[in-house]
């Protein structure tokens, strides 16, 4: 079951979405992964700001992720005029060619310093293939699939930590990733979780 992750940075540093700090506080083990995780998780303060909108709904992602920067396990930092500048390239103008503020931050800051970032949504990871090809992208699953994760958390609990996100974040999983997933959490309950494609269509049936 273990895999080799493509997650890698010369830099020692990667910069995460807000989507992806969710998908981590949903696994309920946030804290365990990133002391595993030879990356240091960095997050934009702009990406940091929009959990905040869910303190109205009831979350606490703004409040764990506080946690986890207390603890010392990430990084929440500004954008320099270079960023602010690159951010606004992708907050401004037409619909299908901008992002939100926290996606568009967190592709900036990449930018801005030559790090690979952590980002699911599929219009984002679209625009920044084509406007900044260079920059190594990745998404949550492939934190869950590196090696020393599997190796902290174990496979039992791994499972449990990819089924949490899944339920508790509902994580978003690209196509390269899905049959890892499904043979991780199993079928049965890969069938249960909203955010996953139906059964019929993993397995093309």
């Amino acid at each position: 079951m273990m895999e080799l992750s493509r997650l890698s940075s010369p830099s020692g540093r990667i910069v995460a979405d807000t989507s992806a700090i969710i998908n981590l506080n949903g696994t309920r083990c946030a804290e365990d992964i990133l002391r595993a995780l030879p990356e240091r998780l960095i997050v934009v303060d702009i990406a940091a700001s929009e959990l905040e909108d869910g303190r109205r709904k009831g979350r606490q992602d703004a409040d764990l992720l506080g946690e986890l920067s207390r603890a010392g396990l990430l990084q929440i930092e500004s954008l320099s005029d270079v960023g602010e500048a690159l951010f606004e390239q992708l907050v401004v103008g037409r619909a299908d060619a901008t992002l939100d503020d926290g996606e568009a931050a967190t592709i900036a800051y990449a930018v801005e310093h030559s790090i690979g970032l952590v980002v699911d949504d599929r219009k984002a990871r679209r625009l920044c293939r084509e406007r900044h090809g260079g920059i190594p992208m990745y998404s949550s699953v492939e934190i869950f699939r590196h090696p020393l994760i599997h190796k902290a958390l174990g496979q039992d609990r791994l499972s449990v930590a990819v089924l949490n996100a899944l339920k508790n974040a509902r994580m978003r999983v690209l196509p390269e990733h899905l049959e890892w997933v499904v043979s991780l959490i199993g079928e049965a309950n890969a069938d249960s979780c909203r955010s996953l494609p139906r059964h019929q269509q993993r397995t093309g049936s």
